[in-house]
């Protein structure tokens, strides 16, 4: 409601959230963006994270969980559906993966593999 109310003829229907995986970690981050937030903290199980050329990628051997860089989560007007090329990856606030622990999902591109 906060976003749809900054910008003028945007509707509450069809404001959708948006993500981009950067390449930072969260020491390099000294303010704020300038709408939407930074999220970071997140840790990818059974997957890692190439950050050269900014996509998922297989899991390396023996690391079971990967800290993701920093990700900037930010509102869009759009009313297009779901690109069916990214990997929608569910984010947990805790291990055990249950209705009561899932927060929501974000949008990662995959390299060679199907999402």
């Amino acid at each position: 409601q906060e976003v749809t109310r900054q910008h003028k003829g945007w509707s509450l229907d069809c404001v959708v959230l948006q993500n981009l995986v950067t390449k930072y970690n969260r020491e390099d981050i000294v303010e704020p963006p300038p709408e939407g937030v930074y999220i970071y903290g997140l840790f990818l199980e059974g997957a890692s994270w190439d950050r050269k050329q900014n996509k998922l990628i297989e899991s390396r051997p023996k690391i079971l969980y990967e800290l993701m860089p920093v990700v900037y989560l930010y509102s869009i007007n759009s009313t297009s559906g779901r690109d069916p090329s990214v990997y929608e990856c569910p984010i947990y606030r805790k291990p055990q993966r249950t209705d009561n622990t899932y927060i929501g999902s974000i949008d990662l591109d995959t390299l060679d593999y199907p999402p």
